[in-house]
């Protein structure tokens, strides 16, 4: 492949995976938790050196990677969105570092969701239903107006029945939040999950911050988005014109040297 080819290609799938994944914001701007994907770029100089690699003397087997997984990284913006009061006590949101630890069918998973309810069992869940745990397993509750304070901890000052009935102020659990070195390179699971990463532990109770009765809100701007989507489409327009420029240019080149012939 020409080299100029080459840069041109790669700048072209590095715009369409920035389209999709502005597209994707943009389907979540009103999404409890979402954090807005990211698309980072190689540098530059490494393409450069991969196309070097090939006009040189490569292996025979070498192939110039232009793959759109290979030329960029997806990360999250971890940056918080801001809070919106529901008054629901099932509604919490993380107000800092952390995620809340979930389980499913596949094993744990994480999530900055806090639109919980509570299951035919009395589990406390997500809205699509898979268990939230706390430090010692699922979480039971017998009414669906517990009061959680900021450390996450879960307590039933209503109960009739069960153990907050015989021992009021007694916490039921206290709900896990946990946090990853490189929360920005998470991998996305779906419905708001994300699957475990490096580097996880537990977030010390003096630095849970929990929120009941509200919602944490996407972190996605509509307006940055929209300006990401122009900046992208004129980007991938110059990339298609200098490779019809060029393309135009090799054309010509060949019928002068028939002319020639």
């Amino acid at each position: 492949m020409q080299p100029i080819f080459a840069v041109t290609l790669r700048g072209m799938q590095q715009d369409i995976e920035r389209l999709d994944r502005t597209a994707l914001n943009l389907a979540n701007v009103s999404t409890a938790g979402y954090k807005r994907e990211v698309v980072i770029a190689r540098p530059f100089i490494d393409a450069m050196d991969d196309i070097g690699a090939l006009a040189g003397t490569p292996p025979a087997d070498a192939t110039l990677n232009t793959s759109s997984a290979a030329a960029v990284q997806v990360l999250f913006d971890t940056h918080a969105g801001t809070l919106k009061m529901t008054g629901n006590p099932l509604d919490v949101a993380l107000d800092g570092d952390g995620f809340f630890e979930v389980t499913t069918e596949h094993g744990p998973a994480y999530t900055r969701q806090g639109d919980f309810k509570l299951d035919a069992r009395g589990r406390l869940v997500t809205a699509k239903g898979y268990p939230v745990m706390g430090k010692n397993g699922d979480i039971y509750l017998t009414t669906p107006t517990p009061v959680i304070d900021a450390m996450g901890n879960v307590t039933e000052p209503n109960a009739t029945t069960g153990p907050s009935a015989m021992a009021p102020g007694t916490p039921v659990d206290q709900i896990k939040v946990v946090r990853f070195d490189d929360a920005k390179s998470l991998q996305r699971l779906g419905e708001g999950l994300v699957a475990p990463g490096p580097g996880m532990s537990m977030v010390g109770e003096a630095n849970v911050r929990l929120r009941q009765g509200a919602l944490e809100n996407s972190n996605v701007s509509s307006l940055q988005e929209m300006m990401q989507m122009m900046q992208t489409m004129r980007h991938f327009e110059s990339m298609q014109k200098i490779t019809q420029g060029y393309d135009d240019m090799i054309g010509t080149a060949i019928r002068k040297l028939g002319d020639l012939s």
